[in-house]
């Protein structure tokens, strides 16, 4: 790690994306404390108060050794999306260098390439996607659109179903439209972490062990009375696992199988989208770093 900090400028901001569990925050703060700057999240689940152990969040030994910002801020019950995300990270963008790290490659796109205005879906629309089928959603896509989205993610399928039909406007036409970005990548130092398959594997299954014993299973079960698989916060991987054990449906050996699968499945999609949607960036074998 020491030899990739000596290649950071220090006077420019840093992004740095990578599959869950490849060491992205630890990167990020080995920056910050190394050069100095204020790490700010860009994952779309630490955002929300009710998880600390399922997102990875930095704890608070962490968070004590430099500057952190827009972890746990937003209540479990609040919509949150990209859109929301660039606004509030738009302003620290005019404060203490910023070191932006997340696993959510959209988020980083938005960013440096810019995010078309879409108005805002309404509620009925949003309750009239819960009972549409999603093959219909996306048979509904242009081909335009399809080639855009991750296919295999429900989430996005919905998300361009819904501009479709609440603007009558295709979601690749929308961003045809997009203004120029907030932040151009010339201007910063830009880092992918990538790794080797197992090796990213194993870490994964053994960090999903820990949550365990610290307490996801209780992090959920705080939610149990209050639970909406609907929300965003939802979406957290071990939240419907273990919740599906805490109502019954699941032994929690099978919850324990369940999420280290979903969780791995969601790294490879990761992995797809950084690389090819983010090929100018530095990358960096994240099993050399030492994280």
């Amino acid at each position: 790690m020491l030899e990739l900090l000596k290649t950071i400028d220090a006077n420019k901001p840093v992004l740095i994306a990578g599959p869950t569990a490849s060491g992205k925050s630890s990167l990020a703060l080995a920056i910050a404390e190394s050069q100095g700057g204020i790490v700010v999240n860009a994952d779309a689940l630490q955002v929300f108060d009710c998880w600390r152990l399922l997102s990875a969040r930095p704890d608070r030994s962490e968070i004590a050794r430099a500057p952190h910002a827009l972890y746990g801020h937003v209540p479990y019950t609040a919509p949150y999306s990209t859109g929301h995300w660039l606004r509030e990270v738009t302003p620290l963008l005019d404060g203490p260098r910023p070191i932006i790290v997340g696993g959510t490659g959209l988020n980083f796109t938005a960013l440096t390439e810019g995010l078309a205005d879409i108005p805002a879906t309404p509620d009925h629309i949003r309750d009239q996607a819960n009972t549409t089928p999603l093959q219909d959603m996306l048979d509904a896509l242009d081909e335009n659109t399809r080639s855009r989205i991750d296919t295999a993610n429900p989430a996005r399928i919905r998300r361009a179903w819904e501009v479709l039909t609440n603007t009558g406007k295709q979601i690749a036409a929308w961003q045809d439209e997009t203004p120029p970005p907030t932040l151009a990548l010339k201007d910063t130092t830009a880092i992918v972490l990538n790794s080797p398959k197992d090796w990213l594997n194993d870490r994964i299954t053994r960090r999903f062990d820990m949550m365990l014993e610290q307490g996801a299973l209780e992090e959920v079960k705080a939610l149990q009375h209050d639970w909406d698989p609907d929300r965003p916060s939802a979406k957290a991987i071990g939240g419907p696992e273990l919740m599906g054990h805490l109502n019954g449906e699941l032994t929690l050996t099978e919850a324990r199988e369940r999420s280290i699968i979903a969780s791995r499945q969601y790294a490879k999609r990761q992995r797809t989208w950084f690389k090819a949607r983010m090929k100018a960036w530095a990358q960096v074998d994240a099993s050399s770093l030492g994280t």
